[in-house]
């Protein structure tokens, strides 16, 4: 199982990240460039919703039953991910990296550099 909070902390860490709460004062938004890569549960603390490539989205959907098509969200590219258990944490840390990616690779090249010179 994996806490909000550590989700949370896990999603600082990646470089230029920021925390946000736009929506509500209960929904954490994580942000690089000015762009969301990863939303907390808010007010249902025990899921998360992660952008990705639509091709792995849902290679993931198939491989886990409780991750779902992303709740509020393009559902061709986000999936909502619960944090029960039901997938392993490290697979969570995974694509918190590709959601992070996806977002960075898809900023100008100037943010991009600007991340560069932050790491």
């Amino acid at each position: 199982m994996l806490t909000l909070q550590e989700f949370r902390e896990y999603c600082l860490t990646k470089t230029g990240a920021s925390e946000e709460l736009p929506f509500d004062d209960i929904t954490p938004v994580f942000k690089v460039g000015g762009k969301i890569f990863a939303i907390a549960g808010g007010s249902d603390d025990s899921t998360v919703n992660l952008k990705g490539d639509p091709d792995a989205l849902l290679e993931r959907r198939a491989q886990y039953e409780d991750v779902q098509p992303g709740y509020h969200m393009s559902k061709k590219h986000w999936v909502t991910v619960p944090l029960d258990g039901s997938v392993p944490r490290k697979i969570i840390f995974s694509w918190v990296d590709d959601s992070y990616n996806c977002i960075v690779a898809a900023l100008p090249k100037k943010a991009r550099l600007e991340l560069e010179n932050l790491s």
